[in-house]
């Protein structure tokens, strides 16, 4: 005798992410730990597939921008240096600021390029953003030593207190990319027209921080201002500590790294308002 039947129960689970962080979020990103390292390393992969210098654009890259800089605005325009050799100077601001740029940019259109894995799978969207920021950190740390190399070939100790400030600088800038990145990440997904203003947007950044020129040549009433750009107080703390160009700017960095904490927290908010909606506009 069969029995009938049972009603299949067509009721659905609504996953309904939490308007505002706690440990939770920091859990799960946690629990999806594994994806995050995969998509990190993926993205190393991708980058220098097929290329014919491969991992070898991470040093040529900054050490031709840092020639151009040497030669056109150290030995034509005679752009103060703080009394470090123009190579180091430059090289000094553009490492801390390849990374930032390049991890910015990639993190910013990391949902835009992963559209087809929001619509079909859940995980912690952020993880995507938080990938590409790691996969740019190798390349980071491939460029500082480089830039100890040379430290080495100028004869230039870093001051003891770099084993301190770095860390701490490292901290300051990894912190405004997540908060700007997924920021700008949730921003770009729904307005698509966003990620052709992003270039721009870190064209003139790159203007508005102390990579061409020193600090030093700002009136010293406006310095504290200018710490307001978190990669003002950066470039000029990895200069004074390894440089030497002038003593350690803590006001200034204690001001970037205030705003830094400022732009995370923003980042963090929007992007998990809007969360809910990415599958939607993707």
């Amino acid at each position: 005798m069969s029995t009938p039947d049972k009603p299949i129960d067509t009721r659905w689970t609504q996953i309904v992410a939490d308007p505002k962080w706690s440990l939770a979020d920091l859990r799960e990103i946690y629990e999806f730990r594994d994806m995050l390292y995969f998509m990190a390393w993926r993205d190393v992969k991708v980058r220098y597939k097929q290329t014919i210098l491969g991992g070898m654009w991470v040093v040529l890259q900054p050490l031709i921008t840092m020639l151009l800089f040497t030669v056109f605005f150290g030995k034509l325009a005679r752009i103060p240096s703080d009394g470090a050799p123009y190579p180091l100077f430059y090289f000094a601001a553009l490492v801390p600021w390849g990374y930032f740029s390049g991890a910015m940019v990639s993190a910013s259109i990391s949902l835009l390029n992963h559209t087809h894995m929001i619509k079909k799978l859940y995980f912690p969207r952020i993880v995507l953003p938080l990938a590409a920021i790691i996969g740019k950190f190798i390349d980071f740390l491939i460029a500082l030593s480089v830039l100890f190399l040379m430290m080495l070939v100028f004869g230039q100790a870093p001051s003891p207190a770099a084993i301190i400030w770095i860390p701490l600088l490292v901290l300051i800038l990894v912190t405004t990319l997540v908060g700007g990145s997924v920021f700008l990440s949730a921003l770009i997904i729904k307005y698509r027209d966003f990620q052709f203003a992003l270039t721009f947007g870190i064209q003139f950044l790159m203007f508005a921080s102390p990579i061409i020129y020193p600090a030093s040549v700002l009136p010293e009433r406006f310095r504290l201002l200018y710490g307001l750009n978190p990669m003002a107080g950066v470039i000029e703390g990895f200069r004074a500590t390894l440089l030497g160009t002038t003593t350690f700017p803590s006001a200034m960095v204690a001001v970037s790294a205030t705003m830094s904490l400022v732009v995370l927290a923003i980042g963090l908010v929007y992007f998990k308002k809007v969360e809910n909606y990415f599958a939607d506009v993707a």
